[in-house]
């Protein structure tokens, strides 16, 4: 794993991790837009002292890992994962990406504790005409708890909901692809060291 770039980011100035969105613009006629990612990340991290910001590249070796695991190679050759901290405490991790539901792609962000555990989930842009459920509370909250040793599969350890099964099953495969990027990125190599003496800089893209 090689990081790309990395950047701090002080709290309540995250404006400047906007246009940081994995490579993800947010269209204005999307049938719902609930979050943009500085409203996330301070959604998911309101006390921490700030949120730096990896970019890192799957190498051979990490590709074969991440894929191993999910069953399916990645569709992206590198991710971002964010990391909230307080002094030299680890708050935790988020991930923003997307999966494609029925006919386009939705936007999530899933936030992990420093263990790797899911703690929140959101839908961050919903552009499908149909299956909006999948935003509701209820279903949501089913990830909590989750870790990489988890299925998080829908209709095993996650419940479809009646209208929305492919999204139900899309934001499943989405929640267990952030918890295997964290698990292998992350935690299993301890490259959040190396990576937040990474002089801070804004993100581009």
């Amino acid at each position: 794993m090689s990081v790309v770039r990395g950047g701090a980011v002080k709290h309540f100035s995250l404006a400047l991790v906007v246009w940081l969105f994995v490579g993800v613009s947010l269209p204005a006629r999307a049938a719902g837009n609930f979050f943009t990612t500085p409203q996330v990340l301070k959604e998911f991290f309101p006390k921490s002292q700030r949120v730096t910001y990896r970019k890192v590249k799957l190498g051979p070796a990490e590709l074969a890992a991440v894929q191993g695991r999910l069953g399916y190679k990645p569709a992206k050759p590198e991710y971002v994962i964010f990391v909230a901290t307080t002094g030299e405490h680890v708050d935790g991790y988020a991930v923003i990406d997307e999966e494609l539901g029925q006919h386009e792609q939705i936007t999530f962000a899933v936030k992990l504790s420093s263990a790797g555990v899911v703690e929140r989930h959101e839908v961050m842009v919903y552009r499908e005409k149909y299956g909006e459920e999948i935003t509701d509370a209820r279903f949501r909250r089913q990830f909590q708890g989750k870790t990489a040793k988890d299925p998080v599969r829908a209709g095993v350890d996650i419940d479809v909901v009646t209208g929305a099964t492919i999204s139900s099953r899309s934001m499943a495969i989405g929640v267990r692809r952030a918890l295997v990027l964290v698990d292998e990125l992350i935690l299993k190599t301890g490259a959040l060291s190396g990576a937040q003496a990474a002089a801070p800089s804004a993100p581009k893209g």
